[in-house]
């Protein structure tokens, strides 16, 4: 490769349009480029704020944004990098922003904004919020439904839900579908084999806990599923029986408390994986996979914490004391006042909560003493992120 330098100043006259990157999300606020030099490294960038970078130059080639190289359109990438480049390209700032000639006569052009926001140095920002642990006398987030149905208020209570992994829409209409009608504004319907929207409420010959009047510890819902739903959404339509107090817990709060009282405990539940099964006249759904699941930083993942869906421990018999040890723990630990949080679902609210880390439980209710009416749904967390980058385009 040629490793002359060239360093060429700004055009001052009769320069073409910024380029265009092919981006919804803003990125021409960043500073113009005062030099570029190609280098046996590949291009070496200095931007006005002082900043400095040297990339490859397929880096460079890979990344053009031309309707050749990028659809026009799905603004997928068309471009495909399998061939090193060779020859260095001719290169020419126009007004700031970078131009490159490759040697088979092909442009690329890249705005001086984009190149400093893809920097691999740049920090990288995002709308969508790092969860963060329940801290004690944690409240959550509470949004009016009038709120919800704008930008602002929709953006306020996603960005909640995916830091707290829980969160309320308040003083909502007392209307069938409610629940159906504010999930989709997110994102379609997560069906599992009790359907995409679902009742909550006791009735006869139940198939599903939830469906009695009986209390309810706290668990996730359907950890027999290779990927249980992310998102659980409750709307209560009704309410006047006695007793039935929600419950709620965090799965990541938790598991620091395990770590530190006994972090053997924790290597168990997350490096034995168990079954977990439901069944029905219908349906034959099964799992095996850890309680806990932690990513390579000891992050929590996700929980699968459901002791009536839990099947027959299959495990070799020299380690089941210590799983059962472990396990009890864990459940301590979860139904501690410390760790709880406790109240009572009114007419017109929505709670959504992370379903893969938060649990969630309820009292036990009389079901003489008077109506209880939920209606729930299932959400992707990946169409919550998305929606926050959406919003956050305009806010």
């Amino acid at each position: 490769m040629n490793s002359a330098v060239q360093n060429l100043p700004m055009a001052a006259t009769n320069t073409p349009p910024a380029p265009e990157m092919g981006e919804l999300s803003p990125y021409q606020s960043g500073p113009a480029l005062a030099q570029a030099m190609l280098t046996d490294q590949g291009v070496a960038l200095e931007w006005q704020d002082g900043q400095q970078i040297t990339l490859p130059l397929l880096w460079f080639r890979d990344h053009c944004a031309c309707p050749a190289c990028r659809h026009p359109q799905t603004r997928e990438r068309l471009y495909l990098p399998l061939e090193a480049i060779t020859e260095p390209p001719t290169l020419e700032l126009l007004d700031g922003h970078l131009h490159l000639t490759w040697q088979d006569g092909h442009i690329s052009a890249f705005h001086s904004g984009w190149l400093h926001q893809r920097r691999p140095e740049a920090s990288l920002t995002s709308a969508v919020p790092r969860a963060e642990p329940w801290v004690d006398n944690f409240t959550p987030e509470r949004i009016k439904h009038s709120d919800f149905l704008t930008p602002q208020g929709e953006k306020a209570w996603l960005t909640a839900m995916l830091r707290d992994g829980l969160a309320l829409i308040t003083d909502g209409p007392l209307v069938e579908e409610e629940v159906s009608r504010l999930a989709e504004r997110i994102g379609p319907l997560r069906a599992t084999n009790f359907g995409a929207r679902f009742d909550v409420r006791s009735k006869p010959n139940p198939n599903n806990a939830a469906y009695t009047a009986v209390g309810l510890p706290l668990h996730i819902d359907l950890p027999n599923w290779q990927q249980p739903p992310d998102i659980q959404l409750l709307y209560c339509l009704q309410n006047e029986a006695s007793g039935g107090e929600s419950l709620f817990a965090d799965g990541a709060r938790v598991v620091e408390a395990l770590r530190q009282q006994d972090p053997k405990a924790l290597a168990i539940l997350s490096e034995t994986p168990i079954d977990f099964r439901f069944q029905d006249e219908s349906h034959d759904i099964s799992m095996r996979a850890p309680v806990v699941t932690l990513d390579s930083a000891g992050n929590l993942v996700e929980m699968r914490l459901n002791n009536w869906i839990r099947d027959a421990l299959h495990l070799p018999a020299e380690q089941m004391d210590a799983w059962y040890s472990a396990y009890a723990l864990l459940w301590k630990l979860f139904h501690s006042e410390a760790h709880q949080l406790e109240f009572t679902l009114r007419p017109g609210q929505m709670i959504a909560f992370d379903n893969c880390r938060v649990l969630h439980g309820r009292r036990e209710f009389d079901p003489n003493s008077g109506a209880r009416h939920l209606q729930g749904t299932y959400l992707d967390r990946d169409m919550l992120a998305s929606r926050l980058r959406v919003l956050a385009r305009d806010i």
